[in-house]
């Protein structure tokens, strides 16, 4: 079976999407059962996830350029 050597912009959007809700939800837990404070956790897991899922992507199209460790 042959597999493509680049993947769509789509599904490097799906990626880091649905790696962004669990690292979400990870981030609420940690930040919550160190504070007890859920309104600081929200707020933190706002803020951070928004520039975190912007670099996510851009981190995917930039490997996916690279040949390296590809067959």
């Amino acid at each position: 079976m042959k597999f493509p050597l680049h993947e769509t912009w789509k599904r490097s959007l799906v990626k880091a999407i649905t790696y962004r809700v669990f690292i979400i939800i990870l981030d609420f837990l940690t930040i919550w059962l160190i504070t007890k404070r859920a309104e600081f956790a929200i707020g933190f897991v706002v803020i951070s996830n928004i520039y975190t899922t912007i670099a996510y992507f851009f981190h995917e199209r930039f490997w996916n350029r690279v040949p390296w460790g590809k067959k």
